[in-house]
């Protein structure tokens, strides 16, 4: 068996696994008991049988395309002014450098490169916590790369479609709305045009339009106040991207969380 064969039976063929992408909003949710995790909880329990997690989180930005791949992965703390308690968290979740290096080889165009320095940041952990509490399969992350353009985004995890045939679970970790200056401690009603924004690209999404996905502004004029910086919104572009055409999306905890974060999730099916 000649070295690429090898690596490619690192993963066994399997039902093709669903794709998910996570509002994950405020890093607390890691160890609140609420409903957005509830609903992480009973999303997590109806997923079977997969035999990785490959992650693409907001919080790991980077020039160039990185993927973790140290066979232990620890946790980061990677926010900040939070209570002592949440910093207290573990998370004991393995890495696998063979199915980093699989996931390379299929980015092999984009220059992937493998990271053993990063390991799970809080878009993450926070909700493999409840999705994944006790992890029994290797948990992977892949970088967010700055210098793409939002087609490049789904251009690139595009390649990766076939790898949900091999038991491995992707999630997008972000937020479709994410405006952390306009965040109203005091009040949880969503401002108009957070709710405006959500309301229409949630309509893209079902109806997977790529076109206006990749293009916000084409969506609401109220892009702008929704994604001031777009980190937030490329793990979203990443999980539409691994879709196939005849998938359906079934959304989740649609609501909007401290009147300028949408919690909005969705799992295809």
């Amino acid at each position: 068996m000649d070295a690429v064969k090898k690596l490619e039976s690192t993963l066994l063929p399997s039902e093709r696994m669903p794709v998910l992408f996570v509002g994950h909003g405020n890093p607390m949710n890691a160890i609140l008991d609420n409903p957005i995790t509830h609903q992480w909880r009973l999303h997590g329990e109806a997923i079977r049988n997969y035999q990785a997690i490959v992650v693409i989180s907001a919080h790991w930005l980077t020039n160039g395309t990185h993927i973790t791949d140290a066979p232990k992965q620890p946790i980061i703390y990677d926010m900040y002014g939070f209570p002592p308690e949440l910093y207290q968290t573990t998370y004991d979740a393995n890495g696998d450098p063979a199915i980093a290096a699989l996931l390379q080889k299929e980015l092999l165009r984009y220059e992937a490169v493998l990271d053993s320095s990063w390991g799970l940041d809080h878009g993450t952990w926070s909700v493999l916590k409840h999705l994944a509490p006790h992890p029994s399969v290797p948990i992977l992350q892949i970088s967010l790369d700055v210098k793409q353009s939002l087609e490049q985004v789904t251009e690139m995890f595009a390649e990766l479609k076939k790898l949900r045939d091999k038991g491995v679970l992707f999630i997008g970790s972000g937020n479709i709305v994410h405006n952390l200056r306009a965040v109203n401690f005091s009040s949880n009603k969503p401002l108009d045009w957070a709710l405006e924004f959500d309301a229409l690209s949630a309509k893209a999404i079902a109806d997977k339009r790529m076109d206006l996905l990749t293009r916000p502004g084409k969506i609401s004029s109220a892009a702008s106040f929704a994604i001031p910086t777009d980190d937030h919104y490329r793990p979203m572009l990443a999980a539409m991207a691994l879709l196939d055409d005849k998938e359906q999306i079934e959304f989740f905890n649609e609501e909007i969380d401290l009147g300028s974060i949408s919690m909005r999730s969705f799992v295809s099916v």
